[in-house]
């Protein structure tokens, strides 16, 4: 028998501004969801399918605030951490759920060059720069545009990052389009185009639990992530520029395994990042433009979730840095551990790194990336 507990879209609307239709199309609903510190509405749209999946995503940051699959009975949960109101994600340092840019993951010394020209970034991470700078595509508002159509719900979201914004060169256009496919799938595009030579890396920073947001943690959830190399850093999470061989080591999911099962073993890299937060170089597919990054099952829902990307690399991250001072969703304290990322990306500190597949992005040239999360229940 199906539940459909789904979240309740009446609550998570700001006070007098109850779920309305889009222009475009009947299903889609959105509403007012708050005003950010300069008086800007933000806007919330529900995305769902005829299965009844659902999903919830913000204009602030393009933030992905809610998610509902159901499990092998047919029960749906809320499978993102988040929060229920805005005040959470104008204050949240966690990156709960949005879309990072405009260079997701770490710079060294917050500077890169392009041509002879050097440019210089917040180091807002130890010395390193991270996520965009202290005012990244997550603290931005996106403008929305409903692309529904007959088949399936789509929302794209669009912005204008001016020319030296955050410290990096151009003006770029960037849009996100977020859709729910008929086959349970959230599939997230990904486009930028610049007036100037740049560098862009864009991924969504959602944290996943399968069993539910507020289930505990992600130990137990069984991982396979199709590389067979990762790239080790240094203590400050900057890679050394080595592709290391997972063989031998904690990184090692080729075949499917606990999240938890090794990490707590005595290793340098875990040291370093608290626990899993490493990039893996993913094993390209011939012939096709997705590959498979990762796939993930958790024992008691059945829930499985597969990540299907177009880019070459995939950062793990397990909540390290969760310690229940967060409130979540319904008043939950989120505890280290309780979700964790998949973040399809180039690899951190690119821009630097000759070795690395290259993330420059010239003028006038349309950047575009894929990543297909796709669930499904055994």
């Amino acid at each position: 028998m199906l539940t459909h507990n789904h979240v309740d879209i009446n609550k998570m609307c700001a006070a007098g501004s109850g779920p309305r239709e889009s222009a475009k199309a009947e299903k889609m609903k959105k509403c007012a969801f708050g005003k950010d510190s300069n008086g800007v509405e933000i806007e919330l749209y529900a995305l769902s399918n005829q299965s009844g999946m659902q999903a919830t995503i913000i204009t602030h940051g393009a933030i992905l605030v809610s998610l509902e699959v159901p499990d092998n009975r047919g029960n749906f949960a809320d499978v993102v951490l988040g929060y229920d109101a805005l005040d959470g994600y104008l204050t949240d340092a966690a990156y709960l759920g949005p879309v990072l840019g405009r260079y997701a993951n770490r710079i060294a010394n917050g500077q890169f060059r392009v041509g002879d020209v050097t440019y210089s970034l917040a180091r807002n991470n130890g010395e390193n720069h991270v996520h965009g700078g202290l005012k990244g595509f997550d603290k931005v508002v996106w403008t929305a545009r409903d692309l529904s159509t007959d088949k399936l719900d789509a929302l794209e979201l669009t912005y204008l990052s001016k020319d030296l914004e955050e410290g990096y060169p151009g003006n770029m256009s960037v849009r996100v389009v977020y859709a729910i496919t008929p086959e349970n799938e959230l599939k997230i595009e990904y486009f930028a185009t610049s007036d100037k030579d740049t560098v862009v890396n864009l991924t969504n920073h959602s944290y996943f639990n399968l069993a539910g947001h507020a289930a505990g943690d992600i130990l137990k959830h069984e991982l396979m992530i199709n590389a067979d190399r990762f790239t080790p850093t240094d203590s400050t999470s900057i890679p050394t520029g080595e592709l290391r061989s997972v063989k031998g080591t904690p990184f090692d999911f080729t075949r499917p395994t606990a999240i938890g099962l090794r990490a707590n073993q005595s290793n340098e890299q875990l040291t370093y990042g608290h626990g899993y937060d490493q990039n893996f170089s993913l094993n390209p597919s011939e012939g096709v433009s997705l590959s498979l990054g990762a796939r993930v099952r958790e024992p008691k829902s059945g829930r499985i979730l597969e990540v299907w990307t177009s880019e070459p690399g995939m950062q793990l991250y397990c909540g390290n840095f969760l310690d229940g001072s967060i409130r979540g969703k319904s008043g939950t304290a989120y505890q280290k551990h309780q979700g964790f990322c998949l973040e399809t990306q180039h690899f951190p500190d690119s821009p630097n790194q000759p070795n690395f597949p290259s993330t420059a992005l010239k003028a006038g040239v349309q950047f575009h990336s894929t990543t297909m999360f796709k669930f499904f229940a055994q």
